[in-house]
């Protein structure tokens, strides 16, 4: 237990110019990744939840759709495919993998399902078209599933690390989480080889790790 209040901790790293690359870095991700999933989710959900008389490939989408659910293509050949588009070390590696969401298009989609279809109907005969029915009505009526798919993309890309450790290479291309966790890493190596230290040297690290 530390005998003192110290704030060394938060000193250094309000004081590191990579911590605030890093939070800005992660901003961008959260706010283009939401944009963008919301426009495949909706864009995606609209059509799915139409009859198979209205959609005939509706079957067909679906099954896609819950097999790529169940068995997605892992994390090697998602590398790959990443690399041959040259997207390492680029913003979009970190968006373009998780653009479309399936558990949230399927939640979606549902809910546009329970939209009554008398709606629907009346702006068909007011001379709507489909895209100003998904305007007008489907969007304003399914806002509370919308903001539901929101919070889960913005939770996952904001805590989200593992993806810039696998697509990044440099620590100045890191996300925040990425990078804390590099310094909990780091943070974890010098403890252990700490022997060599002096007992100064041990206190300020100590007063530090302890913040951390």
């Amino acid at each position: 237990m530390p005998v003192d209040v110290t704030f060394a901790a938060y000193e250094k790293i309000m004081s590191d110019s990579q911590f605030w690359r890093s939070f800005a870095i992660s901003v961008f991700r959260v706010v283009v990744a939401l944009l963008l999933n919301l426009f495949m989710i909706v864009t995606l959900a609209y059509p799915l939840s139409k009859s198979t008389k209205v959609f005939h490939s509706r079957k067909f989408f679906m099954n896609i759709l819950v097999f790529a659910m169940l068995f997605s293509g892992g994390m090697i050949p998602t590398y790959l495919v990443v690399k041959s588009l040259g997207l390492v070390n680029s913003i979009w590696a970190l968006i373009l993998p998780g653009a479309v969401p399936i558990g949230s298009v399927i939640l979606v989609m549902n809910f546009f399902r329970g939209v009554p279809k008398s709606l629907e109907e009346s702006a068909l005969l007011d001379g709507a078209n489909p895209l100003q029915i998904l305007v007008k009505i489907y969007i304003p009526i399914s806002l509370p599933s919308l903001a539901t798919v929101s919070l889960f993309s913005i939770v996952g890309s904001w805590n989200d690390f593992f993806g810039g450790l696998v697509y990044m290479t440099k620590v100045e291309k890191y996300p925040l989480m990425t990078y804390i966790q590099s310094l909990t890493i780091n943070l974890s190596e010098t403890l252990q080889n700490a022997s060599g230290l002096s007992t100064e040297q041990l206190q300020a690290l100590l007063s530090v790790s302890i913040e951390i």
